[in-house]
């Protein structure tokens, strides 16, 4: 009889639940998911918690295979050495294989008064913590988002379409990663939603206080409620247990997700940096390196070489309210082409991504080893930056912490 291999994943966003269920392809392989809460965030639609427009949780029932035994707690350190992760409750899990998908959260503002008086949104947590701020002021009350990014694009969208009075605050351009013509789009739609689009680097976030936001060109901003959604972090298990990260935390691996330190140890999703050049932070690159990570580790239970990572990316979506969005198409190396659709249709497209996240997970939780877009040939762009890196540094940069 085949010896059980002990898995234990480390955290039940996009990544870890498509780890999780991709590894019950093997009858003697115990997969373990270790998860703070007891439900699956939908990260995506966290925007329309804050707004009121829509819940961002997901039953694990409908995303989780069976076979994954689902442990509620935290891990606090990662003991490779003896194979083992400590737990919040005081407890302790074994493994053979881990896979490390923390995931990520807001990162530290360094703002003075951002810390005691802007509320992020970036986990479940935050978010139910905003909604009865907004609820307690008055639709009237000038309502400042800083971030232009997705979450606060949509953020501040939602919100003026609930009839608030919206200031967004980009610190720099709206939409960073948008082609010049679909960031026209965008910044059509918030206008004709009322949201006040600040740019440029004056339009830089300098201090915030209980009722106000300050910019570097000076002006003060009256400011009710600031929400920021500027940056994002990653928790610091890997480095509180000893291991190597980049310099903001995240897992260094190499290319085929593996730690650095220890190929027992595959990290997946926002808090892996494969080779020191990390992927975009966004569930399009969670899933595919979560199932990359699962296929990892069962190649090496079948004594084969895993596949390197070959990440393809096709596009970025916002949706600005319920009813209009836009679908900016990228290249595989992920960076956006002229082309995108807005609107009505942009819209559609957007919700139709967010349903499919849970249907891909669910699908692969029902039938084990049926996701495939992590092998979608792609990542041209990726591949010439990591010979520009060896080039470099031909002495193992991938150790550097």
């Amino acid at each position: 009889m085949a010896e059980n291999t002990d898995v234990v994943v480390i955290g039940g966003g996009y990544a870890g639940v498509m780890a999780a269920n991709r590894l019950t392809q093997r009858d003697d392989v115990t997969v373990t998911l270790i998860n703070p809460r007891p439900t699956f965030v939908h990260r995506v639609r966290l925007h329309q918690l804050v707004g009121g427009t829509g819940a961002a949780v997901v039953d694990y029932r409908e995303v989780l295979a069976e076979g994954v035994r689902l442990v509620v707690d935290s891990v606090t350190r990662i003991d490779a050495a003896g194979r083992h992760v400590e737990l919040a409750s005081g407890g302790a899990a074994g493994y053979d294989y881990l896979v490390y998908a923390v995931g990520s959260g807001s990162a530290d503002p360094q703002v003075p008064g951002a810390p005691e008086f802007a509320y992020p949104i970036a986990t479940l947590e935050e978010a139910e913590r905003l909604r009865p701020v907004l609820d307690s002021v008055p639709a009237t009350a000038a309502v400042t988002v800083v971030g232009a990014g997705p979450a606060g694009i949509e953020t501040a969208a939602e919100l003026a379409e609930q009839g608030r009075t919206v200031t967004l605050v980009c610190g720099g351009v709206l939409g960073p990663y948008l082609h010049t013509r679909g960031r026209r789009s965008v910044a059509g739609r918030l206008a004709a939603l009322g949201v006040s689009v600040l740019d440029g680097s004056e339009a830089k976030v300098t201090a915030v206080t209980r009722d106000a936001v300050r910019l570097a060109d000076g002006r003060e901003l009256p400011s009710a409620v600031t929400v920021w959604t500027a940056g994002f972090g990653v928790p610091d298990l890997a480095a509180r247990s000893g291991l190597s990260t980049d310099a903001l935390g995240r897992l260094l691996t190499d290319e085929t997700l593996t730690s650095v330190d220890d190929d027992r140890i595959v990290a997946a999703g926002d808090s892996a940096a494969p080779s020191g050049l990390p992927l975009r932070m966004s569930c399009q690159a969670a899933m595919p390196l979560g199932a990359r990570a699962a296929d990892t580790v069962l190649s090496r239970l079948t004594k084969k070489q895993p596949e390197t990572l070959n990440q393809s990316f096709g596009a970025q979506c916002i949706s600005l309210g319920r009813g209009t969005g836009i679908f900016q198409f990228g290249n595989r190396s992920d960076v956006a082409v002229w082309f995108h659709i807005d609107g009505r249709l942009g819209a559609k497209m957007k919700e139709t991504v967010c349903k499919g996240i849970v249907k891909h997970l669910a699908d692969e939780a029902h039938k084990p080893g049926g996701y495939r877009l992590h092998r979608v040939k792609g990542g041209a762009g990726r591949q010439k930056a990591l010979e520009a890196l060896r080039a470099e540094a031909p002495v193992d940069v991938e150790r550097v912490c």
